[in-house]
């Protein structure tokens, strides 16, 4: 079995949403002709994409090529909206979660969701948390890396992922035994790479990075010990440098243990037990791959792809197939950790 816990989705259509709330700065598509489209924010063309993006049907194809039994169904990070008026990225929000539903009805054997919250309100936020699971039967939700408000701005300052008015989305998140997963969305320091890609390259680790150090640090894995979240592209830059960060909270408590006393390197795995959260395995490097399984253990690291688009893996699992790995740790990473992550039964699946 291969469960793909990174995959993103869109609807076909969607209606002109700069039109519909009032003022720019959201996402329409662009369609070139029936296989292909363009994300667009105003006149600047976002991205390309291809059919595969909103055509179950094509998704099915790419999976059975690829050997891939189900594909876990979140939105386009650049769909969060938080920088939205709260009431409209929660019309936006609820559009989104309800063709995740609806994919997820039509096959559910192949497809399971994660769906998008108003993260700048969280009293909203965990209202469509609960209709998620309540309603929708998702299995969580896709969150970004923080909450950053742009020059549309309609809500709050900025917010990592440690502030303490999120503490009503981690109980809310805890109490439904709902998934978490953080995907990076706006990245710092954009006016600074202009070129290269790099805010993809190297903005999107740094970003990751910032948002489980924010949540260490922060105390919040101590607050609600039993939230379950996982972070995409292998935790990005915080894998690497997690040296430098102990000795950061060795060296300089004053600044950096402000908030939590625990050494941030308990949070990941010993002789007797994982780490304690999840990461997924889209790291493009076996020996990335064989450090993330010593860091959070292969119970804590779950396939992820980034389908369908270019960073992606291009074959998902495949990193993973052709490690010098045994059986039982191939079969945790290609399936099982993505089934206790998400609070599904193994067996139920292959049936």
């Amino acid at each position: 079995m291969k469960i793909d816990l990174h995959t993103h989705i869109l609807p076909r259509d969607w209606p002109d949403l700069d039109k519909k709330y009032g003022y720019p700065g959201f996402i329409r598509l662009e369609h070139r002709d029936e296989c292909s489209a363009r994300m667009m924010i105003g006149d600047r063309v976002f991205r390309e994409i291809t059919e595969n993006v909103w055509n179950p049907e094509r998704r099915l194809e790419d999976m059975d090529r690829a050997r891939v039994s189900m594909q876990i169904l979140s939105t386009v990070p650049v769909m969060f909206s938080y920088w939205a008026k709260p009431q409209d990225t929660f019309d936006l929000s609820r559009m989104l979660n309800d063709h995740i539903a609806e994919v997820v009805r039509a096959y559910p054997k192949n497809f399971a969701g994660l769906g998008t919250i108003p993260l700048q309100d969280v009293d909203l936020a965990a209202r469509e948390l609960e209709r998620c699971v309540r309603e929708l039967g998702l299995r969580g939700v896709e969150i970004g890396t923080h909450v950053d408000p742009n020059d549309h701005c309609h809500g709050p300052q900025c917010r990592n992922l440690d502030h303490p008015s999120l503490d009503v989305v981690w109980k809310t998140a805890e109490q439904l035994n709902a998934a978490i997963f953080v995907h990076p969305w706006d990245m710092m320091g954009t006016d600074r790479m202009p070129k290269y890609w790099l805010p993809w390259l190297v903005g999107m680790p740094a970003e990751t990075s910032l948002a489980i150090c924010s949540m260490i640090f922060g105390g919040v894995f101590e607050r609600f010990p039993n939230l379950r979240v996982a972070f995409s592209h292998g935790g990005g830059a915080f894998p690497g440098t997690i040296g430098r960060i102990e000795h950061g909270f060795h060296v300089r408590p004053d600044l950096v243990a402000m908030d939590n006393k625990t050494n941030p390197r308990k949070y990941l795995a010993n002789d007797r037990r994982p780490a304690r959260f999840y990461v997924d395995s889209l790291v493009h490097d076996a020996d990335a791959l064989k450090m993330l399984i010593k860091l959070f253990g292969a119970q804590r690291v779950a396939l992820g792809s980034d389908y369908p688009f270019p960073l992606g893996e291009t074959k998902p699992g495949q990193l993973i197939e052709l490690m010098k790995l045994s059986a039982e740790q191939k079969a945790q990473l290609l399936s099982a950790t993505a089934c206790e992550f998400l609070g599904m039964e193994r067996d139920s699946l292959k049936r």
